[in-house]
């Protein structure tokens, strides 16, 4: 796989060396996939050591590639562009022969390119010769001394062939040669040449050495030229109509044997690169992937491409998850199964990791002290990922808020109370009294009690704690205290049950005589029928000013707004399946029944395009309480931009849910009232400012209106205005257009003239408003709560006090 020329390096080189056999047994595609897979080969096996070894050849490859050349409707025209490329092909291997046999001059096993060779042989000629000075003792003249020589007779066995060898004799003490080394010029040059013979040489070899440059230089550029024309033999506009975008590359990085893998995956939205190595995902350049992909570098190389197509690829870049949809149902009802329970089966993993890492996020929350507001966070220790961060990858898992720790004795107290004195007693908030420590202690040994029983009534101390663990005393609402352990299986301490696990723990205790009797599958049948019998009553209560029964329970708003009885059942085994539940052999047991029900149900049995869908109105229909009640307490303090931002984005975000039923979301009125009463008050407090005519003033006035009052202002004239809207608009309108005419500054009234035609406009087109600052939903209890407070608060018209 090594590019050995600029058209090895070509896409359509790489592109036929992964499908060979499109050239040799001319196959065609007729129609082709969203996506194409490339499996580069990296490995071989090595005969010699027995064993396998990796390429680490290079191979590059593009961003775009066009598949043109390998569709059946373009058959005769690639076949007759083939047919040239191959006579170019042949013609190229000609002419590199030729170029090699002057590349390589000589028959010897050393060879040299033949211009350098003609190039010394011309050096050499030109060199002129250097006389030598004489270096022996006692002659003065050029002419060599004459020597004295021994002669040795050599004969063979035989007496034949005698050789006679002569050796030099030394004269006056030392050995004298024929001649004298010394007198050989310094630089080879040509000697007893006359200047005629000089001159052909010269001349014959620099017109030797032009000839063969010429035609070296020749060779050259027609191979250049060849390789070129190859290159340009498919650079036609109507053979790129069906490109193919690089998607993902996967890298391999070691040896046959071992390494290390991670991918480059190309994000359309962003239009970047994004590396994914192992839990690290960064950008990445186009740079950094070519040197970790292309291969001749180092141990790095891709193994395998991944290319879509324009369609695909164009519909990522956008976000189109029509185009997926339809190319599902155009499968085969087998493959939309699978896609369909392989998708509902990582929504499940997706849903428990989230629910793992809300619970990691919430204990270093609990140990870090918060910065924010006194006014936008209640509670923040005790608080669950929001859903409008994290998507609905969670489901009702998340909007029930199953509080992190439970322990034996909570559960086998609430069910000794249900017991002896009925579901009332049960239900009823031990607040601050004594009977609620009695309960709490009472609570905190029944199993050893139980023992102490069996063993006669001798009384035996409390089991201390393990050395590792931390006890808390923890009041949970309509339960009472109970101690918590904050090792239990990794869960925080001090974390109050929400309603919701409230609901599934008297439950359970109701169903304690049937799992006793009938096995944990009876008990999770009888516990799921109490749980919803609870919240199909509670659906059914007229609600209050104080009290939306909505906010308590997932369930409440499905029962409310008739959601399909398949979504409802789903969503209630959810919270019987909850890995919280494990804090005695009952609860496991239940636990574990609900989660292989939940198992069992496949995309045959829901519609988890419909379940999620619910699951998001009640995610955004939390985030508009959350909204809603954050922007009712700002106002009571009096900030009423941070108030009027939340509240304008709370109508707006309720307006798409009450489009799906009556039920679906808040009170419309309530949030148009004060959003209006804030516009009111800003417009006034704008005005004020304006007609201080101080600079500063002035400047946070007009930025006052720019960036909320008339944005504020025309989406509510977009949408179907109310009449106390509309005077309320045409109030503040009034207010501006009376400093017409007015006697003011020269700078004052340019400014007046820029805003005036803004106000007056009806046009929401363009419209950006300043999004509100992240807030995390409450739990279940505490948005009730802070609900009820609220609520509470602005029909007496006293400010908002939450704990």
């Amino acid at each position: 796989m090594c590019t050995m020329s600029r058209a090895c390096n070509h896409p359509a080189f790489w592109l036929l060396r992964a499908f060979p056999y499109l050239l040799v047994f001319q196959r065609w595609f007729t129609k082709l996939p969203p996506v194409l897979t490339f499996e580069l080969s990296r490995f071989e096996f090595n005969q010699s050591l027995g064993q396998p070894e990796k390429i680490h050849s290079k191979l590059e490859f593009s961003q775009v590639i066009y598949m043109d050349r390998f569709l059946h409707s373009n058959k005769e025209l690639i076949q007759a562009r083939r047919e040239e490329i191959k006579k170019l092909t042949d013609r190229m291997a000609l002419l590199q022969q030729k170029l090699e046999r002057y590349m390589r001059y000589g028959s010897g096993a050393g060879r040299f390119p033949l211009r350098d060779m003609l190039l010394y042989v011309l050096e050499f000629a030109s060199t002129k010769p250097t006389p030598a000075e004489p270096h022996v003792k006692g002659h003065t003249s050029g002419m060599p001394p004459v020597h004295s020589r021994g002669i040795v007779i050599q004969t063979t066995e035989n007496d034949e062939d005698a050789v006679a060898s002569s050796y030099p004799e030394p004269v006056d003490g030392l050995y004298q040669f024929p001649w004298d080394p010394v007198e050989i010029p310094e630089y080879p040059a040509p000697r007893g040449v006359t200047e005629d013979e000089m001159s052909l040489v010269m001349t014959c070899l620099q017109r030797w050495r032009k000839e063969v440059e010429q035609d070296i230089q020749g060779l050259q550029d027609s191979i250049a030229l060849l390789e070129e024309t190859i290159e340009l033999m498919y650079v036609d506009p109507s053979l790129h109509q069906v490109p193919y975008h690089l998607h993902a590359v996967l890298v391999h990085e070691g040896q046959a044997n071992a390494g290390h893998y991670w991918a480059y995956i190309y994000n359309p939205p962003r239009k970047s690169w994004l590396k994914y190595n192992d839990i690290s995902v960064t950008e990445a350049s186009w740079e950094e992937l070519e040197r970790d992909s292309f291969g001749g570098l180092k141990n790095a190389s891709a193994y395998c491409l991944m290319y879509i197509d324009e369609v695909l690829f164009r519909c990522a870049a956008v976000e189109n998850n029509g185009y997926i949809r339809r190319e599902v149902e155009a499968l085969s009802a087998e493959l939309q199964h699978y896609i369909q329970e392989h998708n509902w089966r990582v929504e499940q993993e997706m849903a428990e990791w989230e629910e793992e890492q809300s619970c990691k996020m919430a204990q270093i929350e609990e140990s870090e002290s918060s910065v924010d507001s006194q006014y936008l966070s209640t509670d923040s220790g005790q608080e669950q990922s929001s859903l409008s961060e994290h998507g609905v990858c969670a489901l009702s898992s998340e909007h029930a808020t199953i509080a992190k720790d439970q322990t034996a004795q909570a559960i086998a107290n609430t069910a000794d109370v249900y017991e002896k004195n009925g579901v009332e007693a049960a239900l009823v908030e031990s607040k601050g009294t004594e009977p609620a420590k009695d309960f709490s202690e009472e609570a905190s040994l029944p199993t050893q009690a139980e023992e102490q029983q069996d063993a006669g009534g001798a009384t035996a101390p409390a089991a201390p704690a393990p050395p590792s663990s931390q006890v808390s005393e923890v009041e949970i609402p309509s339960v009472g205290k109970i101690l918590v352990r904050s090792d239990a299986d990794g869960y925080n301490e001090e974390v109050m049950l929400s309603p919701a696990m409230q609901g599934v723990i008297l439950a359970i205790a109701k169903a304690r005589q049937t799992f006793d009797r009938d096995g944990s599958e009876a008990g999770l049948v009888k516990a799921f029928h109490e749980e919803y019998s609870r919240l199909y009553l509670l659906s059914k209560e007229t609600p209050t000013p104080q009290n939306d029964p909505r906010l308590q329970h997932v369930l409440v708003y499905l029962l409310q707004n008739d959601a399909p009885k398949r979504v409802v059942e789903r969503t209630l085994l959810e919270q019987f399946a909850d890995k919280n539940l494990s804090f005695d052999e009952r609860s496991i047991s239940i636990m574990k029944v609900a989660r292989a029900k939940l198992k069992g149900i496949g995309p045959d049995d829901i519609n988890m395009e419909d379940y999620r869908k619910w699951h998001e109105d009640y995610s955004l229909f939390r985030k508009v309480s959350v909204y809603l009640l954050t922007g009712l307490e700002l106002y009571q303090n009096e900030k009423y931009c941070e108030a009027l931002t939340y509240l304008v984005y709370a109508y707006q975000s309720n307006m798409t849910l009450l489009s799906k039923g009556p039920n679906r979301g808040v009170d419309e009125a309530l949030i148009a009232l004060y959003r209006r009463k804030c516009l009111l008050k800003l417009n006034d407090a704008a005005a004020t400012l304006f007609e201080s005519r101080n600079q500063v003033n002035v400047a946070e006035g007009i930025s006052h209106l720019n960036e909320l009052i008339i944005p504020c202002m025309q989406l509510i004239m977009s949408n179907d205005m109310s009449k106390d809207d509309l005077d309320a608009i045409e109030v503040m309108r009034s207010r501006w257009c009376s400093y017409l005419g007015k006697d003011m500054d020269e700078d004052l009234q340019l400014k007046l003239g820029d805003l005036l035609p803004r106000l007056l406009d009806c046009s929401a087109e363009g419209v950006v408003l300043k999004e509100p600052p992240k807030i995390r939903p409450n739990s279940p209890y505490d948005l009730c709560s802070r609900f009820a407070a609220v609520m509470e608060s602005i029909h007496r018209a006293s400010t908002v006090t939450v704990s």
